[in-house]
């Protein structure tokens, strides 16, 4: 029995795993951050230990910390979650060696698992096939390896430190890059080159094991809709694997996990390609979207896994009378900007309500939430069920139209566009998705911007200032809004559509309310609505009729920005500013240098003082949200200063590198 468990993640798989924990009567201890203070977490934990700093080399991957607060807390068994630590054999050989049980598999499996190439070895010589690779970055074993290749870590996963490379004059960067990434994520700069195959399938396969050698797979999931490597919608099971080839991937997955003697919970990823497959990388952990596979079986992984560690059995009788039942997707809800290339957000998260009927959300942030600057942007997994992938589909993008998300940009509309998609639809999915189907299209399509949302918005954010304003007046309160005994001229609100940097569209809403409190006119841009007629209004719900068509939109105050929900999508505005307010520069910067788009380190500064660059010219490279951010010149000149040093943290907007004309003009 495990009696006192110490998960040793953060987020969302912390709250899962610790949920779990709770219902199976086991005692949980958090970890944390100085980031994750105040992270809703760890209200699931009976106790929380503070590991330091906000990095995660500060924090949560300093395994002794860890260790040594399994031991404070008195815990008997170590879960790792997924990343950080969850696949580094160092740490269960340190449970092992102060008699702590380790969520996962041995140390030894890690240690041959955790090496791709190594994993790759393993698979190759149990008779599955495998793509060409090789260890290193060596440019000679490039060319026999062949281009287009992909630059991998060694260690760690989800697609950190990935590099596709089509010409050999780019290995050299891309192997530099992909080691520094997987370094600062894992600990391990070790990188291999792999042949890439061009819009393949991403299909995985879930298998548990016991210690005694029992084991079983759980069917396949699909994950190939991705950008940067990494998955952004998953499902079970795949809409492209019919019986034989599950048969054929399960014993593959299997074949891989008996010759390591595999141990808990894991998945085997394969890329597919029509009736055949190679195996990519085993992941020696519970996996991101595993929820969908929860769903198809009723089964609920983390207990297997704490079960398993615990030295049960594993009912391989009952688990192979198993079938999928029915159809799950997952949508991983990022706070990210797909229009400006998937450029991570942070912020604070002023609302965050995802839910419905046949949806599960497992979420790392609520009410309130800071999203910072040192981890995966990922704000929640958002998961439907259903009996058929049509419907799942269409209950997963009516859960994530529906959802109230202010405060920060998220991919929320390009989750929606994907879902409703016919290509997806179709179960036209794999790798290149996004290649194909370009995600500004997807999330214009998934989107709420229409000039009917817009106009009807802005209209309900003024009518609900007017009502805060009336809520909250001093003199004469019982006064309809702005009544004259001789009305002139309406009322006037100017708004902004919220957006990116630059030039805001705005929007002059105009209204009327007679001497009974009756709305009496409204018009958006000199443009009346027609037949308008307010039922309600309050500082938070506009219940409006505008030609015949009745909606009720929630309004959500916060500072100058009005956060407008209704039937027809979401929209967000802000006051507007005066004529004087200066634009804010774009990423070049008002002198085509090299700004900052968001808070993060330096990782690298590519220029010195002096230096003559052409435009598109990368001058520094910045990490924030275990992503790198090429920052380039926004047009050519000679570098006048460089502002900052490798290492250091900057905020948003912070010029890094400042540009002059060069004298030759």
């Amino acid at each position: 029995m495990i009696a006192r468990l110490l998960v040793a993640n953060r987020g969302e798989i912390a709250a899962r795993v610790l949920r779990t924990a709770r219902a199976m009567g086991i005692a949980t201890v958090a970890v944390f951050s100085d980031a994750d203070r105040d992270a809703p977490f760890l209200a699931l934990a009976d106790e929380a230990v503070p590991l330091g700093g906000a990095a995660p080399a500060d924090s949560y991957l300093r395994l002794e910390a860890v260790l040594d607060a399994a031991e404070r807390t008195g815990a008997d068994a170590v879960h790792p979650g997924y990343g950080f630590l969850a696949e580094r054999p160092e740490l269960a050989d340190g449970c092992r060696k102060r008699g702590l049980t380790f969520v996962g598999p041995p140390p030894e499996v890690l240690a041959a698992l955790g090496d791709k190439v190594e994993a790759k070895r393993v698979a190759a010589a149990a008779g599955v096939p495998v793509l060409d690779g090789v260890a290193g970055g060596d440019p000679a074993a490039a060319g026999r390896v062949g281009y287009p290749l992909v630059v991998k870590a060694v260690s760690g996963g989800g697609g950190i430190g990935m590099r596709v490379v089509g010409d050999p004059a780019e290995l050299a960067a891309a192997v530099e890059a992909a080691g520094r990434q997987a370094a600062g994520a894992f600990g391990d700069g070790a990188v291999f080159l792999e042949r890439w195959l061009e819009a393949p399938r991403h299909v995985e396969v879930q298998v548990v094991a016991d210690a005694a050698g029992r084991m079983a797979h759980l069917f396949e999931r699909e994950c190939s809709i991705q950008r940067r490597h990494q998955k952004l919608v998953e499902e079970a099971p795949s809409p492209a694997v019919g019986p034989d080839l599950r048969e054929r991937l399960g014993d593959a997955a299997l074949a891989v996990a008996r010759a390591v003697g595999y141990v808990g919970a894991g998945t085997v990823e394969f890329l597919v390609a029509g009736d055949e497959f190679w195996f990519l990388e085993v992941n020696a952990r519970i996996q991101v979207e595993h929820p969908v596979t929860e769903a198809v079986t009723g089964l609920d992984l983390v207990r297997l896994q704490l079960q398993i560690a615990a030295g049960e059995p594993l009912p391989v009788a009952e688990l192979a009378r198993a079938e999928p039942r029915g159809h799950a997707i997952e949508a991983r809800l990022y706070a990210e900007d797909p229009a400006a290339g998937f450029l991570p957000q942070a912020g604070v998260l002023h609302r965050f309500r995802v839910g419905g009927s046949g949806v599960r959300v497992d979420a790392g942030v609520a009410d309130g939430s800071v999203v910072g600057v040192h981890y995966d942007p990922l704000l929640a997994k958002v998961v439907a069920h259903a009996p058929t992938r049509e419907e799942a589909a269409r209950v997963l993008a009516a859960a994530l139209a529906g959802a109230r998300l202010h405060g920060v940009v998220t991919n929320r509309d390009l989750l929606v566009g994907v879902l409703r998609s016919e290509a997806f639809l179709a179960g036209d999915t794999d790798t290149a998705f996004l290649d194909r189907h370009p995600p500004a299209e997807l999330a214009e399509a998934g989107g709420s911007g229409g000039p009917l949302t817009t106009r009807l918005h802005a209209a309900a954010a003024a009518l609900a200032a007017q009502a805060e304003r009336r809520a909250t007046a001093a003199v004469y309160p019982a006064v309809p809004s702005g009544w004259r005994n001789n009305p002139s001229q309406l009322q006037r609100t100017d708004l902004e559509v919220a957006g990116p940097p630059g030039p805001a569209t705005t929007v002059a809403v105009g209204y009327r309310f007679d001497r009974t409190g009756t709305l009496a006119a409204l018009e958006v841009d000199g443009d009346p609505l027609p037949a308008p007629r307010l039922w309600h209004c309050t500082p938070d719900l506009v219940d409006l009729e505008v030609d015949g068509v009745r909606r009720r939109v929630e309004v959500h105050h916060v500072g100058a920005t009005w956060f407008v929900d209704s039937p027809l999508g979401h929209s967000a505005l802000r006051a507007a500013a005066s004529s004087s307010a200066a634009v804010t520069p774009g990423p070049g910067g008002l002198d085509g240098g090299a700004v900052a788009q968001l808070p993060g380190v330096v990782r690298r500064v590519a220029v010195r003082v002096g230096d003559r660059v052409e435009a598109g010219a990368v001058l520094a490279v910045v990490e924030a949200m275990k992503t790198e951010h090429r920052i380039a010149a926004g047009r050519a000149g000679t570098v006048r200063r460089v502002l900052v040093a490798e290492g250091q943290e900057v905020a948003a907007g912070t010029t890094l590198v400042e540009l002059e004309e060069s004298p030759d003009g």
